[in-house]
């Protein structure tokens, strides 16, 4: 594409090691602003992939429907979240993540998004971190990934979030460089190299009971995410009762019977 658009951001260009070669202890000297180059098709909205023509025929009229060609694949809700190990900067240091060291032990949030220094993804990035504690209280753990290197994800914790950064965070954000974590986990857009905004809920067991996926230009909601995690984690401790629309803790359950859903029915 010989267009491109020019953003303004702070990106690192250099770093200093406290500590000889030590990666966990090296620290950036002050991001210094610089131009990045996106390429024009980064505009926050993901193309069709080898969209097909469909013409349906009735009588001398037909009608062209442009569909964007389906996976063969299973879904993963149901199925054994892919495991991943990868490098992490979590408390301003690089650390190693494996998915599954969290079964048995925590639920998991796990959530893509596009890349560092960017718009709506440091609005997502930090309203999960402010409301960390109330993930924790409920046995959950959340990991943030996006294709970006561990030397990006430090740079942008170290840089104050009136100026688009990060600041601190309660939680990991995973470099995903290879791009095989999205790949796996189907939200890889191919043709720009970075991932769409998926959100999967992974229980103890590793097995992915939800995922949500938004395009580019759309944030997500922790308000949704608790509210969804809370009715897994009530229908797993309750297995003979279901969560109706917009379910919160404390409200009435439903019995999945004929005879017996009536009685929540009858009390709406």
């Amino acid at each position: 594409m010989a267009a491109s658009t020019a953003l303004i951001s702070s990106t690192p260009r250099a770093f200093s090691s406290a500590k000889s070669t030590s990666l966990a202890a090296s620290s950036f000297s002050k991001p210094q602003s610089q131009t990045l180059t996106f390429p024009k098709s980064f505009n926050g909205l993901r193309l069709p992939c080898a969209p097909r023509s469909i013409s349906l025929s009735r009588g001398s009229h037909s009608t062209k429907s442009f569909a964007v060609k389906a996976s063969a694949e299973l879904p993963l809700v149901g199925n054994i979240a892919p495991d991943f190990e990868a490098e992490a900067v979590f408390d301003q240091e690089f650390i190693k993540v494996k998915l599954s060291e969290y079964i048995g032990k925590k639920y998991v949030i796990l959530f893509f998004y596009p890349l560092d220094f960017t718009f709506v993804c440091p609005t997502e990035i930090t309203a999960f971190s402010d409301r960390h504690a109330e993930f924790e209280a409920i046995d959950t753990e959340i990991l943030g990934v996006s294709v970006d290197s561990v030397f990006s994800h430090l740079a942008w914790v170290q840089t104050d979030r009136k100026s688009g950064g990060l600041g601190d965070l309660k939680y990991p954000l995973v470099s995903d460089v290879t791009k095989s974590i999205s790949k796996s986990y189907g939200v890889l857009i191919p043709d720009q190299g970075i991932a769409l905004r998926g959100l999967f809920i992974i229980d103890k067991e590793g097995i992915i009971q939800h995922s949500t996926i938004n395009n580019l230009a759309i944030g997500r909601s922790v308000d949704e995410t608790k509210r969804t995690l809370q009715a897994l984690q009530y229908v797993q401790d309750n297995p003979d009762e279901v969560c109706p629309a917009g379910w919160k803790p404390g409200e009435k359950s439903m019995k999945p019977d004929p005879k017996l859903s009536k009685e929540y029915f009858s009390a709406i």
